[in-house]
């Protein structure tokens, strides 16, 4: 199965997706994905498509080595299009956390911070004002998700979708969304006040979320650094990420230009 959507007379694996790709199962073969591209190309003839944006699926969400698509692309004459830089940490065999996060997770354990598991409507308003204030702030821009999105989507899937907060004194000062898949933690959404940056709050719900996933899952993925449209590396954020033990896995989008 591939899901994807027409827009500007092109197809895309999804455009509002950051990676997406065929969706296979073990019985997967290269011949069988090979003749799967052949019938893309054909049906986006009939379309009249000007070209083909595909997505691949990073490796650490395969159950399985999973990456026909990959040299069907190749075989095809793709070409790669944008590479963005993720962070990914191996939860069972960390790095070393750099000495000044280290010293940040202290610093919020002695203020008295608190991280707990929230799940009613009212902390993921909080959480998503935090959010909506801190990138009005630094990127004139909002979150994706509305708050009653994000529970909506935690009612429904709620084993996989989880907010973890930092509170202090009862005042919410930093929060993490978290997306679980069978091997990874992806963080959907991180934010904290100019109070949580401080003291370290954020470090300190990340740090607990590490420790908790532990041998339970494999992967935590801090989600790309790269913005403006995927050429430029924030190169203080990736920075950020990696001093808790991390280190840079890609997202790969591809074109078929068509004839």
């Amino acid at each position: 199965m591939l899901p994807g959507c027409e827009k500007e007379s092109s197809f895309y694996s999804h455009a509002g997706l950051t990676y997406g790709g065929f969706i296979i199962n073990e019985k997967m073969k290269q011949k069988t994905m090979n003749e799967c591209f052949g019938e893309l190309l054909k049906y986006a003839k009939k379309r009249e498509w000007k070209k083909i944006v595909y997505k691949t699926i990073p490796h650490i969400y395969h159950n399985q080595p999973a990456e026909e698509d990959r040299y069907a692309l190749y075989a095809y004459g793709a070409i790669i299009n944008t590479i963005d830089a993720s962070t990914y940490i191996d939860l069972n065999h960390p790095l070393k956390m750099s000495k000044g996060r280290k010293a940040q997770i202290s610093r919020a354990k002695r203020e008295g911070v608190e991280v707990q598991l929230l799940e009613e409507a009212i902390h993921y308003d909080r959480f998503i004002n935090l959010e909506n204030e801190v990138l009005e702030r630094r990127h004139g821009t909002r979150a994706v998700h509305t708050s009653k999105e994000l529970k909506m989507l935690h009612d429904r899937f709620p084993e996989n979708i989880h907010l973890y907060g930092a509170n202090k004194k009862g005042r919410l000062i930093a929060g993490v969304v978290i997306y679980e898949y069978n091997e990874v933690l992806h963080t959907q959404y991180m934010a904290a006040n100019d109070e949580g940056r401080v003291i370290g709050a954020l470090d300190l719900v990340i740090s607990l979320i590490m420790e908790k996933y532990k041998g339970r899952k494999k992967w935590l993925d801090f989600g790309i650094s790269t913005e403006h449209g995927r050429v430029y590396l924030n190169e203080g954020l990736i920075a950020q990420k990696e001093s808790f033990g991390g280190r840079t896995g890609v997202y790969e989008i591809w074109e078929i230009i068509l004839p």
